[in-house]
């Protein structure tokens, strides 16, 4: 598999309505597969999300006329969305701090959608 078969293209991509429509935790990466910044953020973000089985994480190659992207005003690649439900709780770009990638999942995947609250 190629590095760009990790990205969902224009065309596999889901339109905004239906991110916003997505119950539940989600991790939106936009990107492309030969970016080096995107590169070497995947092993971070890797590790990151093994932490967080229930986060459903989706890449989107991003581009020029990419209006997914461009409605979420993403500039920079690798850019991170941390949305729950729909509402975007967090973004992250090109993140180089565990930290705060751990912050930003722990408040999408948190008990009952409440950053902080604790666990049952």
């Amino acid at each position: 598999m190629s590095d760009t078969a990790l990205y969902l293209s224009a065309t596999e991509a889901p339109s905004r309505a239906e991110i916003d429509a997505l119950a539940g935790p989600l991790l939106l990466e936009f990107g492309t597969g030969w970016c080096g910044h995107c590169r070497a953020a995947r092993p971070l973000l890797a590790s990151a999300l093994q932490a967080h089985p229930g986060v459903r994480h989706l890449r989107v190659e991003d581009g020029p006329g990419r209006a997914l992207g461009r409605g979420f005003g993403v500039k920079l690649w690798p850019t991170l969305l941390f949305l729950r439900d729909g509402q975007e709780l967090a973004r992250l770009v090109r993140p180089q701090d565990a930290a705060a990638l751990a912050r930003a999942l722990a408040a999408i995947d948190a008990p009952g959608g409440q950053p902080g609250a604790p666990a049952a």
